[in-house]
């Protein structure tokens, strides 16, 4: 809908200069918690998807075109590699025989995948500079609760660090805290997690939201068919916290802390995503802090912050909106609500988590169209489909000025970040891609239906060579 940017009378103008720079203070201890080269959850740092060093522009997969290093992975598992200082972190579900199936590309089939084979469910890690794997762990072995998408796995949820430890939840086959070393530190049981299409319960879906760390705390956001919730656990012991209900139906977004500047002094809230319930939540305690109820009845996308704004989208269903709300929302929120500074029907995104920067967000559906915003005013900027078809599942990341957007052929489409569509380059990996790629220190970390890939600038002739050998599965 069309937006007009607020004047100093206007209630979306009044937070005064020293609560508006306290929250960007706050959004920028969230974001440095991690070291700049540090990747500890799903999308980086906060979410945001912005990585750092000098990343490169063009590679090739097959040929090996500045290709570091790739590292067979077993099995099947769509969660995005994380990294802290010298070691990468996957999970993957390995079938006691045989491949697992996956169908991708844009189709309708809602039918969920039987598969009555034991499954290990594994922890990995991996040395960033080399691609060794370090050592692995089976968080679990037997026959998946859940059923799964075809075009999903039985590891969708990406593992969290703070340096500490690593966090891998597995849905129905609990949340597992390990030391970097791998040692098993605590394990919990949540039950079975059943996560599928609302309105037809037999199809099973798999679990899909990814656990964060932040101050000491597990978070994670738990929207099932029945008795949905968010949570905090204790990282030290897996000890609860806090527990609050969610009356949701199945969602498969990732929670995520932002500032909270509603009270009486300024906080920080974890934010979910949802259908029936989009909402804030006290990360102390749990409070529930404001509801919004969506348009889009099955949210997959991450909420983001950036610049004193909450973003939150979804693209199933009639409504596809882009919803962008203050820090001080309070109570229940709808699209007239003064916290609500503008929002957009049939615009949002399905799979992707948008990508905020420099004052822009970027907005890429399934099918692989790009549209970019300016996020203090809602104006559409440019709008273009990427690649020949097919389907993007991957959020898109960035650095070094530059866009990412990886298709599920594989496909990444580098683009110029900016107010204006400047292509630089397309990609080819060489494999199916589904999940989303990590960014550290310059090198692009893909992790592909059977390889990590490390991608970035190979030393010059006569420099240290980088190792292009595949390590062993195993």
């Amino acid at each position: 809908m069309p937006y007009t940017p607020p004047t100093m009378a206007d209630p979306r103008h009044r937070n005064n200069f020293a609560t508006v720079a306290l929250a960007l203070l706050l959004a920028i201890l969230i974001a440095s918690v991690a070291a700049a080269g540090d990747w500890p959850s799903f999308r980086g740092p906060s979410a945001s998807g912005l990585g750092s060093g000098d990343t490169v522009t063009e590679w090739n997969g097959e040929d090996g075109t500045n290709v570091l290093w790739k590292t067979a992975i077993p099995g099947l598992g769509h969660s995005s590699p994380v990294i802290w200082g010298e070691k990468i972190f996957v999970t993957t579900a390995v079938p006691e025989t045989g491949d697992s199936e996956l169908k991708v590309g844009l189709y309708g089939d809602i039918a969920a995948h039987q598969d009555d084979r034991s499954h290990a469910f594994k922890l990995l890690a991996i040395d960033k500079a080399s691609g060794e794997v370090l050592w692995e762990r089976d968080a679990h072995v037997g026959v998946p609760r859940i059923k799964r998408h075809l075009k999903a796995s039985h590891a969708n949820s990406t593992p969290a660090t703070d340096g500490e430890r690593v966090v891998a939840f597995f849905g129905s086959e609990g949340l597992y805290a390990y030391d970097l070393d791998g040692e098993l530190l605590w394990k919990k049981d949540l039950g079975v997690l059943d996560s599928g299409f609302f309105q037809v319960p037999t199809a099973q879906w798999g679990f899909g939201s990814s656990p964060i760390l932040h101050d000491g705390k597990v978070i994670v956001q738990v929207d099932v068919q029945e008795n949905s919730f968010i949570a905090a656990f204790d990282a030290a012991d897996g000890r609860e916290l806090w527990r609050t209900r969610r009356q949701e139906v199945p969602t498969w977004g990732s929670p995520a802390v932002a500032p909270y500047t509603g009270g009486e002094s300024p906080t920080l809230q974890v934010v979910a995503n949802g259908w029936k319930h989009i909402g804030g939540y006290d990360l102390e305690t749990g409070r529930e802090l404001w509801k919004l109820a969506g348009l889009g009845d099955i949210p997959v996308p991450t909420p983001v912050y950036a610049d004193g704004r909450i973003v939150i989208t979804s693209a199933h269903g009639p409504g596809r909106p882009i919803y962008v709300l203050a820090t001080d929302a309070r109570g229940e929120i709808t699209t007239d609500s003064p916290a609500m500074l503008w929002w957009e029907e049939r615009a949002g995104n399905y799979m992707q988590t948008p990508l905020l920067h420099d004052g822009l967000g970027y907005f890429c559906l399934d099918n692989g169209v790009l549209t970019v915003f300016d996020m203090a005013t809602g104006e559409r900027l440019y709008q273009q489909r990427l690649g020949g078809g097919g389907g993007f599942t991957a959020s898109p990341v960035a650095a070094d000025g530059k866009l990412y957007i990886t298709s599920e052929r594989g496909e990444t489409h580098v683009l110029e970040l900016g107010r204006d569509l400047v292509p630089l380059a397309v990609n080819e990996l060489g494999e199916t891609f589904m999940s989303t790629p990590a960014i550290s220190d310059g090198v692009l970390y893909f992790r592909a239906r059977s390889h990590l890939y490390a991608i970035g600038a190979r030393p010059a002739e006569g420099d240290t060579e980088a190792t292009t050998e595949t390590a062993d599965d195993g």
